[in-house]
This record gives structure tokens, C-alpha cells and sequence, in this order.
């Protein structure tokens, strides 16, 4: 069985209505278990000892902390940023749980605890005393970067393994060799970029740029582009501007400019796009310029003619091909599972709760032994796994996706 904890009261109305009914009284089943046959024993020499057969594996125990709130909202009071907050908890919830019972079809029963983290580290400290939660094969959550800071002690003293799934932070910044890290980190972004650059430009010809206003933000994506050229492609010349209007002032007619927007702030990087795409189309002979983007470019909305004019390449660790048949049947199951279309949120949750619980399925207790060895290609992102021993797992797969034809394509 999927058994779901700690209720809330959920407000009326809409989708919270019925996660209401979901979390209150929901309960699915995975296959049944076909309790082992009972043998007789033969008799045996006194000085032989019966050997005892190994525990069946037959029930995992996955807790997810997901910080619902919804007996916080009102919905006549609610602004957007909270309502969202809730729609993400609840969407991804209903995706692990799918993806939890798919992966019930390998033959394992699950138990999966639902826990309301409140987005609170008190709350998370309530939770610690739930058996259920210490006894866990596996712990989904929490989402955010404290609460799984929060989490580290706790997991080190009772060994007990945690999935990061959405928080894009650096494995450093939690010290737990029992994490496992999902999403890829800036420094990721930042390493794959500039490897492709390296193996697709000549050094002797081509020019890296990067337009870096310097703020917090924008230095956590040039830092890592900084220190990868200079320890792993230090025959590339690497040069840096705070705007494009001072890199317009150092342009060479006949280099190779691959240039990289080191920014996510709109307000800038508009204006930057539109610079670009005129000193790359002058009349009188423009620069041979092709442009690389901040991952966060992916949640946001440029001039996509301009864009795919410069040959834009951004980095992400999601992608969903709503061509695909898989994604297809996902969405026709959700829908009639919940009634709702599935969200970013709900791919992510399904992608986690069948990788994880297959993974369980195949290998039980000692699944962790198999995480850096069974790769995942998924609905919305895929799962190749390095490990750590100080700083745990962490997904090493991300993909490169270029403009063209007017939406975004995978980069070969």
C-alpha cells in the first residue's frame, strides 16, 4: 500500500479541494507481495548450524517532505507568489506518487509517507521524532536549500539518505555524504558551456567573451567560466566587459567571438541581445559573433528571431519533448488521475518517484550501491550520478539546447 501521513486541513475550492481528498483519504496499491512458501526443514548433524535465510525485501519506505501550506492560504487574500508556491508543492507531490506507482509494477511494495515541512525548520524538527521518517529507505525533500541544511545532521546520525529535487545549490554547501543532489548546480552550467566552447572554437582564431555586469548573480555564472578557462583552456583569450557597449569598443574584424551573457536579469539582458544582434548585422560588414546564454534564459522570454540569428546556445537539466509518446501517455494519465494538466513540477516529481523506486525495486536496500551505475533518461530530465564522499551524489547530466527553426533543439 501508499499510505500518506501527517494531514493538513486544505482549504475548498479548486485543485486544494481536491488535494484535500487526495491527502486525507487517498490510498493506492502497489502489486501484493506473495508471502514466501514455508519449506520443512531437513534434520541436520547437531554441529551443523541452520542457516538462516536472508530477509525478504518486500516493502520500501519513502518519506517526502513537501511544504504545502495550504492551511495558511486564503484564497481571497492569497498574492501569486504564494498561491504558485502551493501549486508547485501539490504538483509535484502528485508526480512522485505516479511515478512511485509505476515503478510499483517492478514487483515492490512502497510506503510512501506524505509530510507537510511547512517550509519551516521547527516543523522539520517535529518531523524528526515521526518513526516513519527515521525508519525511511529513502527521503524525498526537503525543497529548499535550508531545509535540506537543516536536514544534515539529522540524515548523518540515523544514515538515512536524501533527495535533494529541486534545489540547484553546490553539494559543498550541505557537507552530507548521504545527499543526493538532483539538480545541476551553476558551476555545472558554467563547466559544460565553456568545454563545448573549447571544443568547438580554435584558439588561435576566436575570442571568448563574457559580458558580466557583475553582480552576486551574474558572478556565480562567470567565477566558475572564468576558472575553467584558465585551469583547463588556458590557450583560449578570455576577455571580460561589464556592458556590450564597452565590448563594442575592443571588437577585432576577422575573430571568432563566442560570447557569454553572464546575466538572467531581463532589463539587461534585452537590451544586450539587441546590441549583439546589430554589431554581428552591420551593414557595412558585421563581427562573427555567436552568443551563449544564462541558464535561467530557459524561464524566460527573448526575441527568439534575434536569438537563433546568433546561433544561442543555453545549458539546461530539463528538457520536455511533448512529441515524445512517453510524455504523451504521462499526460494523458495525469489528467485522468488528478483532472488537472501536469505542470514543470509534476514531470520532476515523476521522474524522481519511478527512478527511485525502481532503482529500490531492483536492487532493495543496497540501492545506493547501483546509483553511480543505473542511468536514467526521463520525461523531463535524465539522471547520470557522480559521487562524492564528503559531499554525496550529485547529477552529472545536462544538455545544451540551441535555437533553431524557432524553438529550442538539442545541441549533438
Amino acid at each position: 500500500m501508499i499510505s500518506v501521513q501527517n494531514h493538513q486541513q486544505l482549504l475548498s475550492g479548486n485543485k486544494y479541494w481536491i488535494i484535500a481528498c487526495l491527502i486525507g483519504f487517498f490510498a493506492s496499491c502497489s502489486p501484493k507481495v506473495v508471502p514466501p512458501v514455508n519449506k520443512p526443514v531437513k534434520e541436520v548433524k547437531k554441529e551443523t548450524k541452520e542457516e538462516k535465510p536472508a530477509k525478504r525485501f518486500t516493502e520500501a519506505g519513502i518519506s517526502l517532505l513537501v511544504p504545502f501550506k495550504l492551511n495558511q492560504l486564503n484564497l481571497n487574500t492569497a498574492n501569486k507568489a504564494q498561491l504558485e508556491r502551493a501549486d508547485m508543492a501539490i504538483d509535484f507531490y502528485q508526480g512522485v506518487k505516479l511515478g512511485i506507482d509505476s515503478a510499483a509494477s517492478f514487483g515492490l511494495n512502497f510506503k510512501l509517507n506524505v509530510f507537510d515541512s511547512k517550509d519551516e525548520n521547527s516543523q522539520l524538527a517535529v518531523l524528526f521524532k515521526k518513526e516513519a521518517l527515521k525508519n525511511s529507505n529513502l527521503i524525498i525533500g526537503p525543497v529548499f536549500p535550508d531545509g535540506v541544511k537543516y536536514m544534515t545532521n539529522y540524515a548523518i546520525e540515523n544514515n538515512l539518505t536524501i533527495v535533494s529535487p529541486l534545489a540547484a545549490s553546490k553539494p559543498s554547501d550541505f557537507d552530507n555524504p548521504n545527499l543526493i543532489s538532483v539538480v545541476n548546480n551553476i558551476d555545472q552550467h558554467a563547466i559544460k558551456i565553456a568545454d563545448y566552447i573549447a571544443q568547438h572554437y580554435q584558439s588561435n582564431n576566436a575570442i571568448v567573451v563574457l559580458i558580466n555586469p557583475r553582480k552576486a548573480t551574474d558572478e556565480q555564472f562567470a567565477a566558475p567560466l572564468r576558472a575553467r578557462f584558465k585551469q583547463n583552456h588556458p590557450a583560449f583569450i578570455v576577455q571580460e566587459f561589464t556592458s556590450t557597449y564597452a565590448f563594442e569598443t575592443r571588437m577585432i574584424k576577422g575573430k571568432k567571438y563566442a560570447l557569454v551573457i553572464c546575466s538572467s536579469e531581463t532589463g539587461f539582458v534585452i537590451p544586450s541581445i539587441d546590441k549583439i544582434f546589430k554589431l554581428k548585422n552591420l551593414k557595412t560588414g558585421g563581427y562573427d559573433i555567436s552568443l551563449f546564454g544564462h541558464p535561467n534564459w530557459m524561464k524566460q522570454n527573448y526575441n527568439v528571431d534575434q536569438l537563433q540569428d546568433l546561433n544561442t546556445i543555453i545549458s539546461t537539466s530539463y528538457r520536455i519533448d511533448y512529441k515524445s509518446q512517453a510524455v504523451i501517455n504521462f499526460i494523458k494519465k495525469y489528467r485522468s488521475e488528478f483532472n488537472f494538466e501536469p505542470s514543470e513540477y509534476s514531470f520532476k516529481g515523476f521522474d524522481i518517484g519511478f527512478y527511485f523506486g525502481k532503482l529500490l525495486a531492483k536492487h532493495g536496500e543496497k540501492y545506493l550501491d547501483y546509483l553511480t551505475k543505473d542511468k536514467y533518461k526521463g520525461l523531463h530530465n535524465s539522471f547520470d550520478f557522480g559521487f562524492d564522499p564528503k559531499y554525496g551524489y550529485f547529477n552529472k547530466d545536462l544538455m545544451l539546447l540551441q535555437y533553431k527553426n524557432l524553438t529550442l533543439n538539442l545541441v549533438d
